[in-house]
């Protein structure tokens, strides 16, 4: 399907930031016609995101790029009654509707699920927040830092050992995946709506999808069972589950968990062969019982080559491993280009990260550029039925721009 499988599907994004838009995103992906309602003036916070302190520096804003490829832009103002008619219009005609205000803030706009469901009795109506709908902290905003890293245990979990600090995440690392969770309700929503014809309300929140993420550790919790102490890397008690310095600095990450078959090769691939007869590791308990040890011999080993060329010694020999990637690696990752994790914007040489889903059969569209705030304003107006007089009565108003 050159169109994409969403083709005609007409979805509003009166969201901000990185989760809830990016479900849109995807669905654009596939075809989906967005469109990003945002404040006139400054336009959705998350534009500024770049121009935070510690956030890296370009012409081009990246952040932007990201989530709101393909979109068309219109500046609406929805305080003002006039702003909330246009709303109201839009979405008598529209499939999907993603916000991620918070409930008091989709009261007093007019824009609840009560508001807006009666409009339309096949919308989907598809909301996200930081900690769900219900309870204490239903109206608490968080972020994926907050809500989904901290709040899952995940920050607790994810350090070398128990004695060094939570660790920070980074920008967008829990919103993606949660995109892909409301993504999912929307589709899920769509397909009973082929079924029933009627639209539905769907929800996903952050906190949900920390602890889905984190749900190993989780549900041994919820059962009770009992926890050893986080042991740093030095004294992991595996030594053939465990990552290696390479004399270049960069990380191998080794996960050897057919240990007898695989053993022997590792041990002629670091150019020791006698290891893998040696009686102190020749079976998987000795191995295990002097971990400490075997750690030491291969961090010794592994010092003595750069990543690049143990990654030449040691694929193809059916050896499970990875290495500790950065950013650097990126742009050129060959693996990412020919499977299409890394795309072309159309008209550009401008690389994007792709949605991580394919379906054989169709094509994704070529990624768009994002608009510019209110770019778009005019004509999504006009494809509403508004006309000339009537949207420079919008503008007098200062409801669009």
């Amino acid at each position: 399907m050159e169109d994409g499988i969403f083709k005609g599907l007409k979805v509003l994004d009166c969201a901000s930031f990185i989760a809830a838009p990016a479900a849109a995103t995807v669905l654009s992906d596939f075809g989906a016609d967005v469109i990003k309602i945002e404040p006139p003036g400054a336009g959705d916070p998350y534009r500024n995101l770049p121009n935070l302190p510690g956030y890296p520096r370009s012409e081009h804003n990246y952040a932007w790029m990201m989530e709101s490829r393909n979109k068309k832009s219109l500046a609406l103002d929805l305080a003002k009654p006039e702003g909330q008619a246009v709303l109201y219009r839009l979405v008598a005609e529209s499939d999907v509707f993603i916000t991620n205000f918070p409930p008091p803030v989709r009261a007093r706009l007019k824009m609840a699920y009560n508001d807006l469901a009666p409009l339309n009795d096949r919308l989907i109506y598809a909301c996200f927040t930081g900690y769900g709908d219900r309870g204490a902290e239903a109206d608490k905003p968080g972020f994926d830092s907050t809500a989904w890293w901290a709040r899952s245990g995940m920050m607790d979990l994810v350090r070398a050992d128990d004695d060094t600090t939570p660790a920070r995440s980074v920008a967008g690392m829990g919103d993606h995946p949660c995109a892909m969770a409301l993504y999912g309700a929307i589709v899920t929503a769509l397909y009973k709506r082929e079924r029933t014809g009627k639209g539905s309300q769907v929800k996903s929140n952050l906190m949900a999808n920390g602890v889905w993420a984190s749900s190993v550790l989780a549900q041994a919790k919820l059962v009770g069972a009992t926890f050893e102490k986080r042991r740093p890397r030095e004294r992991a008690l595996n030594a053939l589950a465990n990552h290696y310095r390479c004399r270049d600095g960069r990380w191998i990450m080794l996960s050897l968990l057919a240990e007898d078959r695989q053993w022997p090769i590792l041990a002629r691939c670091i150019g020791r062969e006698e290891l893998a007869d040696d009686a102190r590791f020749a079976a998987k308990a000795g191995r295990h019982a002097r971990s400490l040890e075997l750690i030491a011999i291969l961090d010794d080993a592994f010092a003595q080559r750069d990543l690049a060329e143990w990654r030449t010694l040691l694929d193809g020999k059916g050896l499970v491993f990875g290495f500790v990637g950065i950013l650097d690696d990126i742009p050129n990752d060959r693996q990412m280009i020919d499977n299409d994790v890394l795309v072309p914007f159309e008209d550009s040489d401008i690389m994007t990260i792709n949605s991580p889903i394919w379906i054989d059969g169709t094509r994704k569209k070529k990624p768009r550029l994002p608009p510019g705030i209110g770019q778009h304003s005019d004509e999504i107006l006009r494809d509403a039925g508004f006309d000339d007089e009537a949207i420079a009565a919008l503008r007098a108003a200062g409801a669009v721009a």
